[in-house]
């Protein structure tokens, strides 16, 4: 089965052309061609290519050039805005663009928005309309999220990062872990899967990270494995990870079977977006 990556930030140098919104601790540009290359070099077949929100907001312009010269390794999700009244046009026009897969909204403490604020039931009733799972990233607001999902039983949900607040830079916080008891809650949303994305980021521990497996077989029980989605997260771990590193804990250890492993590392992620690498 195709590794394929859940996550994934690309994306070009700040330029006047296409300046960034903010500036991330990231590297200068990742663009489509050097993801490529870095997923290239350590097998991974495909990835959802989710455009960057910290650098160009509600524009996935450059995520679409990208998917046009990658048709093959990318489909792509893109942040919606709810304040935006025409949002559910926004998203009919990004279902008729090629190599689109899924939506994206931000439900952390920072975006400050209510579960039944009108302009996410439109956003959610378009997802529905047109077959989009939503991203939605709920970490360190793990209460809004599971409002949201509640509220919208018919909605596919795919939850970013584990739901658990991940760092930019090392080390990882005190307690990297505190949220699992409301993340295993989650799991009994059947409207929602979970992306085990980033998780080494997670670790007090160096490469390759051993103390990550123990609350992620907790996640696996209460998901189950169908419902997980690994990926990395780069380049947004780019400071506490390199790509190398966020893969090879996966594909590697022996704490997962090659059924598992199998399906954590593309078949749910295929099964949850309706793509794979073959399709493109």
């Amino acid at each position: 089965m195709a590794i394929i990556d859940s996550q994934v930030h690309v994306y070009e140098a700040n330029t006047p052309k296409r300046p960034w919104h903010s500036v991330p601790n990231w590297p200068d540009h990742v663009t489509g061609d050097e993801m490529v290359a870095a997923m290239d070099q350590v097998g991974v077949d495909g990835a959802i290519f989710i455009s960057a929100f910290s650098m160009y907001r509600y524009d996935a312009s450059y995520a679409v050039e990208v998917q046009q010269a990658h048709p093959d390794r990318f489909a792509l999700v893109k942040p919606v805005d709810p304040v935006d009244p025409s949002v559910a046009d926004v998203i009919a026009d990004w279902k008729q663009t090629p190599g689109t897969v899924g939506i994206r909204i931000m439900m952390t403490q920072e975006a400050g928005r209510d579960p039944s604020n009108p302009g996410l039931d439109r956003i959610l009733r378009a997802a529905v309309e047109h077959d989009f799972p939503v991203n939605m990233l709920c970490w360190g607001n793990v209460e809004a999220g599971t409002a949201l999902i509640d509220r919208h039983p018919e909605t596919r949900f795919i939850i970013d990062h584990l739901a658990i607040e991940q760092p930019r830079t090392p080390p990882a916080p005190p307690e990297p872990w505190a949220d699992l008891p409301k993340v295993l809650e989650l799991a009994k949303r059947s409207n929602a899967v979970i992306k085990v994305s980033g998780a080494c980021t997670l670790s007090k521990e160096p490469y390759p990270f051993p103390d990550i497996w123990e609350p992620l077989a907790r996640v696996f029980d209460a998901w189950g494995i169908d419902r997980c989605l690994w990926g990395t997260d780069w380049t947004r771990a780019f400071a506490v990870v390199n790509y190398e590193q966020a893969v090879e804990p996966f594909r590697l250890t022996d704490r997962l079977s090659e059924n598992e492993r199998a399906m954590l590392m593309g078949g749910a992620c295929a099964k949850a977006y309706g793509w794979s690498p073959k399709q493109g």
